[in-house]
């Protein structure tokens, strides 16, 4: 029985039907609509109430040229996937508008010359002319509410223009946002607009505007702040879905406005800006240029008045918004749907056709809340006084940061770990909601692991504290609850900070079901955990420093030399040296060599060192070789602390993905050089896209130093010129 009921609102009348089955949205009417074309993989999304976000197309047709436009479309795409929601880029594709599209639609738009920009205005002609184009705000907001899609991310929205009181310009963005009921996360309002004005017009169309984060400052695109107090401010990605469903039900008929500040380390000189903004103003004036073309005008202007440091604030907010948008969209559908689980959830609860579910990657470690100290100068002043410089949280631990990492990148480790019960634990919980957490033990009377890592100016790091205590308590009973997921995993990665019980049970599993395991070291005390007994042979790849090597060593009853070299050359011969012993039972050690890169010591397979897990080793031919690290300046570094985490995780992607030694290693550099440029220690930016095969192809990148090394006499020989 099908029962329709009309209802009056300030935007006309509007329709909800009731089935037995439950309520559906006004959206969800629309999507039979000639003129729409809705993605599978959105329709699918939607009839199981999983969240989705969609994203708009101009950026694509006319921000950005190609081939940035479709990388930057991709990696937002593979953000909103990441972070649990589910991408629908919009646009218009020979007079249909489609909610989602597949490569080749986003690969059209990007290189397409004849695109057309469009808004509420231009729907009616495009789609009667059959024309093609990238969706406005106010496109990409009525086609997301067609579809029933209540959350949209852009970079940021449009506005009053400057002198719009005598010119009446106006962006139909805002009037759009006061009769569309969806939310747009955005970096505030460019800043090459009114804002004031801007901000009173929206109040004027009954659009509730908020912050997002610490500040109730209002953002003005490049910049976190532009002068202006947001009427709201909501912290966090719950408090922002629960303003976006009081919104819906009180069916006001208009949108919410959540601004979100670009990350402050891509955040450009304000100044800067609003001078090249002045500059470019006034040549649009002399050139008189007017209408849709003035914003990609003084956009494209402002960049290259600025050297590319706009674009790339651009690119990271955009970035930003999307994984901030995504979380949102899922603490929403949580909200909204609390009985629907995730697509990953349902999946491993229904499906009867996948003999091995949970046939993954498992990672074992510690998980903290990090404080990262950076200090404004390279040498600092010990004594009691205050350094200047930068105090940063973020969630860290070197299994969690493994786990992050290789969630970003698409392999999804199960993750075993403790927290505390305590304030601590929530604000982990919820920004690892990306990841698999369902073995990581939250205990009473315990507190959440903390770190506090004190670097120099230089990124160097001087001084780390920490209250870790709580690892003591990722015991080998607590995993054994998982044993079945150790038994079908392909790999096993563990961090040094679990205790010596837990990594012998860990082996011994390994060993009786012929699973790998990749050992981190955490530190030269942890280092030598598994060394303390025969459970190290069941290792095949541990990923130590020089000293961490050194330590081992001695562990095994190896002497040792007391000082570390300073010569990269000389470093390569100790490290060569150091790995040999390991090499009688691992496949490979990978020793990093922080700002000097990385050296690979293990088996020649057919005339390269293999890391295949497929390949057979034999005890015979061994070699080394050294990669250098991506180059970054000092004055790019911002946090050192999971650099090698980071390196790790990405190389154990390309393994489980069976690629060659050398795209393992250098999408491992990749990841390492996003990371350092990071707050946090792993870098957010990190995705299938941004550490991907083709990155890698695209890069240029020195040649390998390739070294034969003698079993018997342990004596190397450089094959390869520097």
């Amino acid at each position: 029985m099908l029962v329709s009921a009309l209802r009056r609102s300030s935007t006309g009348l509007s329709v909800t039907v009731v089935q037995a089955c439950g309520t559906v949205t006004p959206g969800q009417l629309h999507r039979h609509n000639s003129s729409f074309r809705v993605h599978p993989s959105v329709s699918e999304a939607l009839a199981e109430r999983r969240p989705v976000v969609a994203l708009e197309s101009t950026i694509i047709t006319h921000g950005m040229p190609y081939p940035e436009n479709i990388r930057m479309a991709n990696e937002v795409e593979e953000i909103v996937r990441i972070n649990g929601s589910v991408p629908a880029t919009v646009g218009v594709i020979k007079g249909k508008v489609h909610i989602g599209l597949c490569e080749e639609e986003l690969e059209f738009l990007a290189t397409s010359t004849d695109c057309v920009k469009v808004s509420r205005r231009d729907l009616p002609y495009v789609l009667s002319q059959g024309l093609s184009g990238g969706s406005t705000v106010s496109g990409t907001l009525i086609a997301a509410h067609h579809a029933g899609i209540p959350v949209f991310v852009t970079g940021g929205i449009g506005g009053v223009h400057r002198d719009g009181e005598k010119t009446m310009d106006i962006s139909a963005d805002l009037t759009e946002l006061g009769r569309t009921p969806v939310a747009v996360i955005s970096a505030g309002i460019k800043s090459i607009l009114d804002i004031g004005r801007t901000l009173e017009y929206l109040e004027t169309e009954g659009v509730c505007v908020s912050s997002f984060g610490d500040s109730s400052d209002f953002p003005a695109f490049f910049t976190p702040r532009s002068g202006f107090q947001a009427p709201c401010r909501v912290r966090n990605e719950e408090e922002a879905a629960q303003l976006i469903a009081s919104s819906l039900d009180l069916r006001l008929g208009s949108g919410v406005l959540i601004a979100v500040p670009v990350p402050p380390e891509h955040a450009a000189s304000g100044q800067r800006i609003e001078e090249a903004l002045q500059q470019a103003m006034e040549e649009a004036r002399t050139q008189g240029i007017v209408g849709k073309a003035v914003t990609p005008f003084l956009l494209r202007r402002v960049n290259e008045l600025t050297g590319g440091k706009s674009l790339s604030s651009n690119i990271a907010l955009i970035k930003n918004n999307a994984m901030v948008g995504s979380r949102i969209a899922v603490a929403l559908s949580k909200l909204r749907n609390p009985k629907v689980g995730t697509r990953k959830e349902c999946c491993r609860i229904e499906s009867k056709e996948d003999p091995k579910p949970d046939s993954r990657p498992v990672v074992i470690g510690g998980i903290n809340v990090d404080f990262i100290a950076k200090a404004a100068k390279d040498k600092m002043v010990f004594g009691g006084q205050t350094n200047p410089g930068q105090v940063h949280q973020s969630v860290g631990g070197v299994g969690r940061n493994l786990a992050d990492c290789m969630s970003r990148l698409g392999t999804r480790p199960f993750f075993i770990s403790a927290v505390g019960q305590d304030e601590l634990s929530h604000s982990v919980l919820q920004y690892c909601s990306h990841m698999d957490m369902q073995g990581v033990a939250r205990l009473k009377g315990h507190n959440t692991a903390t770190y506090c890592a004190v670097i120099t100016g230089s990124g160097e790091l001087s001084l780390g504290l920490g209250d870790l205590a709580i690892h003591n308590q990722i015991t080998d009973k607590h995993v054994s609850q998982f044993a079945d997921i150790l038994h079908r995993a392909p790999l096993l990665c563990i961090d040094g900070n679990v205790p010596v019980s837990t990594i012998q049970y860990v082996c011994e599993i390994a060993q009786q079901n012929s699973v790998p395991v990749c050992y981190e070291p955490t530190d030269v005390d942890k280092a030598s955990k598994p060394f303390t007994s025969h459970s190290w042979t069941a290792l095949r790849y541990i990923s130590p420093n020089l000293r961490e090597l050194k330590s081992i060593n001695r562990t095994l009853g190896y002497p040792v030399d007391i000082e570390v070299p300073g010569e990269l050359d000389d470093m390569i011969e100790a490290a060569i040296g150091l790995s040999l012993p390991l090499l009688e039972s691992l496949r490979c050690v990978i020793v990093t060599l922080g700002a000097d890169g990385v050296l690979l010591c293990g088996h020649n397979c057919e005339g390269t060192l293999s890391l295949r897990l497929t390949d057979k080793i034999s005890g015979g031919d061994l070699c080394a070789v050294h990669y250098p690290a991506a180059p970054i300046s000092p004055e790019e570094i911002i946090n050192v602390s999971g650099a090698g985490d980071s390196l790790m995780a990405a190389l154990l992607s390309g393994v489980l993905a069976d690629l060659d030694t050398d795209t393992c290693v250098r999408m491992g550099l990749l990841a390492a050089c996003l990371s350092l440029r990071s707050p946090g220690p792993v870098s957010q930016l990190l995705s299938t896209t941004s550490v991907s095969v083709q990155h890698v192809a695209e890069e240029k990148w020195p040649a390998p130093r390739v070294w034969d090394i003698s079993p018997s006499n342990g004596k190397s020989i450089c094959r390869t010129s520097p």
